[in-house]
């Protein structure tokens, strides 16, 4: 069996075999645990081995296979990876410290400020910042740019391997002390065989913990006693009023002055403050006397004290004024001012009534009897120009023209209302005579006309220029001059003494009343409807007969180009006011012009336009069937 190959099918297990234990290969020497080769195989068996012997084992150490084969291969090199790569974004972190000394400030002798090293391992570059402090008073950040620190005089540089927790470096003269570091720090200094020395504490600052301690909130036992905390707790907002006269007429220009006297109840102070009057020729100050607690006697001091070189404390001082001293009907004296405390408000009477149980708070009468200032009476009405320039020579020295009413007369301006009227008089001569009264509605003047007839020994002419007179019986404080309602038919209206009795009215007029039925009563334009549209005689077509205009041919053409650069005219001047007089027109808010608004227009600007010339303008506007005219043709008219 035992010359067999060791294949499969050739070993057995041994039946008989009890013991598979396997040999020790661990063993004690000197007390230390060394390993040994094994003796026996699994079981107690033998173990069969080939053991080498001595010129087996020198020829083996002489054996080199270079010379039975040939030299080998050589190994290719490491790749080179260079320090930018190997150590870039690894940056070593120290905490330090420096003091810097103060000169100029009493507080404090020095200040100790909290740094930052940053070693760049890539390029052994370092450097320092400082944290940002809130309210420091000093420029922090960046203190030395990253770069390569100088360490001696021989053109050495900080290196890693010469920082370390606790000692002391030096950059450009200024002395930090290295305190700590961070976990990756540290570690890398102690891969590198550097022992890192354990972290320190920075000193304080004295100043800032001064700070610290006087800012941090002073924890107080309030007294079981009274004292002046609980009595600013318990009385703050509460004020005692008392309202008092100064009487200082004994001297010259004096005269009996308000004040009112509030007493602080929080603190017991007191503050006086004159009560303002206008025209009084006085500068409005403030406050007569300040918050503050005011002696009651001021001149109680002793003899000895330096009242010419300090003032009064409360060490000489030793009573001030209480509310006992202030009631009503009592006088107090306020440094050297004798006040007359004459009423007080309600809370100061419940606040009495509460502590001191005083129920008689009758106020004491101040009040003076103050002469009437006279009146100016406006001397009356002496018939010379208009009643309002008369009035403006009374109010000033130097007369004003009245004030007009712009916007009035901007919108009628050239509209005038045409009345024929007859003269109420006794004399024969005056029967007959007709009168054209003229109403402008853009300041209410009046205007009379008399038609001149031939042969009747009157000179006709103008009667009365524009005027605006008033009716019989106003008065120059309260004048009531005539209105557009005055005017109707049988309406009397006199003027300077004339009487005239309204027969009739142009058709503007009754056109006017329309548009502004709610100005005028329907009666009036009731009656003068009936007058002016009653059929017209032979003699009245004859007399107001159209006349027909005969034109050549261009005329047409030339009279639109007259009006058209008229209105050009218009808008280049007020060019700002050209959608203000569209709208102004369009009074329906349509968003167009009509022939008749158009009309209007052109009457407003004092422009004749006939029917033909209107229809021409209209036209060249517009290309609609209807002869409307929006807004933008309306511009584009008046603009190009």
């Amino acid at each position: 069996m035992e010359g067999l190959p060791f294949l499969p099918g050739n070993t057995f297990k041994d039946p008989t075999q009890q013991k598979y234990h396997v040999s020790q290969t661990l063993g004690y020497k000197n007390g230390y645990c060394t390993t040994k080769r094994p003796t026996l195989a699994v079981g107690g068996r033998s173990l069969h081995y080939n053991q080498l012997s001595a010129k087996e084992l020198d020829h083996l150490a002489n054996y080199n296979p270079t010379l039975t084969y040939g030299q080998a291969r050589q190994a290719p090199p490491e790749d080179f990876i260079p320090a930018h790569v190997a150590w870039d974004k690894k940056v070593l972190k120290f905490d330090a410290y420096f003091k810097q000394t103060v000169h100029e400030s009493p507080n404090e002798h020095y200040r100790v400020r909290h740094v930052v090293f940053y070693y760049y391992l890539e390029d052994d570059s370092i450097a320092v910042m400082e944290p940002q402090v809130d309210n420091s008073g000093m420029p922090q950040g960046p203190m030395i740019k990253r770069q390569r620190l100088p360490k001696n005089d021989r053109g050495d540089n900080w290196h890693w391997k010469d920082l370390n927790v606790g000692i002391n470096v030096s950059f450009y003269g200024k002395v930090f002390r290295v305190i700590s570091c961070d976990k990756f720090t540290s570690d890398f200094l102690e891969s590198e065989g550097i022992i890192v020395n354990p972290p320190e504490t920075a000193p304080a600052d004295p100043y800032i913990e001064n700070r610290r301690r006087v800012e941090a909130l002073p924890t107080y036992k309030t007294k079981s006693a009274y004292d002046a905390k609980k009595q600013f707790l318990e009385l703050d907002r509460r004020v005692l009023r008392f309202y008092a006269m100064w009487d200082e007429r004994k001297h010259m220009f004096g005269e009996n002055r308000e004040f009112v006297i509030q007493y602080y109840l929080a603190d017991d102070t007191l503050e006086v403050l004159e009560v303002r009057k206008p025209n009084n020729g006085r500068d409005p100050f403030p406050l007569l006397v300040r918050r503050q607690r005011v002696p009651r006697d001021r001149n109680a001091y002793p003899s000895s004290f330096p009242i010419v070189a300090m003032e009064l404390t409360q060490e000489e001082v030793k009573e001030y004024i209480t509310p006992k001293d202030l009631m009503v009907g009592k006088t107090v004296d306020i440094y050297a001012r004798r006040f007359l405390i004459y009423d007080c408000d309600n809370f100061t009477k419940a606040f009495y009534y509460q502590h001191f149980g005083i129920t008689d708070f009758r106020p004491v009468d101040v009040a003076e009897k103050v002469e009437e200032v006279p009146r100016m009476e406006i001397p009356p009405y002496n018939n010379y120009g208009t009643l309002e320039d008369s009035l403006q020579s009374c109010l000033s020295f130097t007369p004003k023209p009245p004030k007009r009413d712009v916007v009035k007369a901007m919108e009628n301006n050239l509209k005038v209302l045409r009345f024929e009227a007859v003269l109420d008089s006794m004399k024969p001569e005056d029967a007959g005579r007709r009168f054209i009264i003229s109403f402008r509605l853009a300041d209410d003047m009046l205007t009379v006309y008399e038609p001149p007839v031939r042969n009747s020994g009157i000179m006709g002419g103008k009667f009365l220029q524009a005027t605006q007179p008033c009716k019989p019986g106003s008065t120059p404080e309260n004048p009531d001059y005539y209105g557009p309602q005055d005017f109707y038919k049988g309406a009397m209206v006199e003027i300077f003494g004339h009487r005239f009795i309204i027969t009739n009215a142009d058709a503007f007029v009754v056109e006017f009343m329309e548009k502004n039925a709610h100005q005028f009563p329907p009666a009036t334009i009731q009656s003068l409807k009936e007058t002016v549209s009653r059929p017209l005689t032979r003699e009245d077509k004859e007399r107001d007969k159209y006349v027909r205009v005969q034109r050549t041919p261009g005329d047409l053409q030339q009279l639109v180009g007259q009006v058209k650069a008229q209105l050009k005219k218009v808008a280049i001047i007020d060019k700002p006011r050209v959608d203000e007089m569209f709208l102004r027109y369009d009074r329906e808010r349509s968003g167009y012009l009509s022939a008749d608004n158009f009309r209007d227009i052109c009457r407003r600007l004092q422009l004749p336009v006939d029917d033909d010339v209107l229809h021409a303008l209209i036209r060249e506007c517009t290309d609609d069937p209807q002869g409307r005219i929006g807004l933008e043709d309306f511009r584009r008219f008046l603009e190009t």
